[in-house]
């Protein structure tokens, strides 16, 4: 089992993590990622904030899946305290306004990589964190795996 120090740190936006709760199958690029997490071979991250929106989401839309999601947050994330507003502030127009908050948290949680679905809601973005869609982030680990 990697140590922590040496897995790929990753945070995981809230539309991940909702499409990944509401997902028929368990073979979706997002689930892949959170299953990663949960074997170990990366470690991903989330804010507290964004877990209330996919609940308030899911509350509203599709209430069975809130097990499943409390489940998957459980097994699959680190939840992390929202950034500050000093850290918000400092990239505000770095990403659309509803989203500035995550990519703090990435930054400040020093994760190199945002998984979403929504990769141009982070534009222009930050040069340290690299924003990328589920199934970049699996085939990247796939080929890294495959290197061993």
């Amino acid at each position: 089992m990697p140590d922590a120090a040496d897995r790929l740190r990753v945070y995981v936006d809230a539309d991940v993590l909702l499409a990944s709760a509401a997902s028929p199958t368990a073979h979706s690029a997002g689930q892949v990622v959170l299953s990663l997490s949960e074997i170990t071979l990366i470690h991903a991250l989330t804010s507290a904030l964004a877990v209330e929106e996919c609940e308030r989401n899911l509350i509203a839309r599709l209430p069975e899946a809130v097990p499943a999601f409390r489940r998957l947050v459980r097994r699959a994330l680190d939840v992390v305290p929202a950034p500050s507003k000093a850290s918000v502030r400092r990239q505000a127009g770095r990403a659309d306004w509803k989203d500035v908050p995550h990519l703090a948290c990435a930054l400040d949680q020093a994760c190199p990589y945002l998984v979403t679905y929504n990769v141009s809601d982070y534009e222009p973005g930050h040069p340290d964190v690299q924003v990328v869609r589920p199934g970049v982030l699996v085939r990247r680990v796939r080929g890294q795996l495959a290197r061993l």
